[in-house]
């Protein structure tokens, strides 16, 4: 992983809602290399039918013997030593609830994050996470940053078998609208911090004329490019994604739904879906 000792965090609380599945657990992966790196607090939560007394706990995704397997912990470390060695507090919880979704906005509305990790199916959808039926509740958390992790993605930004961080092109859609700022800082930072060295972002504009683009800071970690193409939207960006071996697309979102854009009918909901790679929402 790279050295990020002098890298102030932007992200200092993760969420990564867990259902225990193989998805997620390529979802906790990501979860857990971004709270290394940014020595932030992790809270690892399950949803699900049972009550928390009968809850089995045994199935969270173990921490220290991830970390021990990524080589980054001796074998039979004690519980303290996450927090000792890497500064991250790891916090396991479980609510009862039959819709994750408004689980999920009523957690997030008592205990504030700046980040959710959320595991998907990829190409077929995003999994039970999404449910139009729940927008409402997910307008909650409408303006905290969302990465999603398709199941059966080409590629991923941390492999759970070894911990290794894979970041080298990151992939942006630019409009008029929405303010897509906050996802270029956010898309210059990760690449500061995740990237193993000169890391390409890409800026791409589907349409007949390019939008105004703010100014670009030149960094020795990241490089600016810029790309105008024609076509249908959602078909354009998914091919430059697989053209140019995007690792991460981050996709601005409207300041006033944010998130809630990702999940309901829109251009982020439509590449989220047939995705090659994980997928950060950034609202404007």
């Amino acid at each position: 992983m790279p050295d990020t000792t002098a890298a102030k965090p932007f992200v200092e609380s993760v969420l990564h809602p867990t259902d225990f599945s193989p998805a997620s657990n390529r979802a906790f992966a990501h979860a857990l290399a971004i709270a290394l790196i940014w020595q932030t607090e992790l809270t690892i939560l399950h949803i699900g039918p049972e009550n928390r007394s009968d809850v089995d706990w045994t199935r969270f995704p173990p921490v220290r013997e991830t970390l021990e397997r990524w080589g980054l912990l001796q074998a039979g470390s004690p519980r303290s030593a996450v927090f000792d060695e890497f500064r991250v507090k790891v916090k396991k919880t479980a609510v009862r609830s039959r819709h994750p979704l408004r689980a999920i906005a009523t957690y997030v509305d008592q205990q504030p994050v700046d980040l959710i990790v959320l595991a998907t199916e990829g190409r077929e959808g995003a999994q039970r996470w999404i449910n139009r039926s729940d927008a409402e509740a997910i307008a909650r958390w409408a303006k905290t940053m969302a990465l999603f992790v398709p199941a059966r993605a080409e590629r991923g930004l941390v492999a759970l078998e070894d911990g290794y961080v894979r970041l080298r092109n990151i992939l942006l859609p630019i409009d008029n609208s929405p303010d897509a700022r906050a996802a270029i800082a956010v898309a210059r930072r990760a690449a500061e911090i995740l990237g193993d060295g000169n890391v390409a972002i890409r800026l791409l504009h589907v349409g007949d004329s390019r939008p105004p683009v703010p100014a670009l800071s030149e960094g020795p970690e990241w490089s600016w490019q810029v790309e105008l193409r024609k076509g249908e939207p959602v078909d354009e960006i998914l091919a430059v994604a697989i053209e140019r071996a995007a690792d991460l697309i981050v996709m601005p979102t409207a300041g006033r739904d944010g998130v809630l854009d990702a999940l309901r009918g829109s251009t982020t909901e439509q590449v989220l879906r047939r995705a090659p790679c994980p997928l950060l929402a950034v609202p404007g």
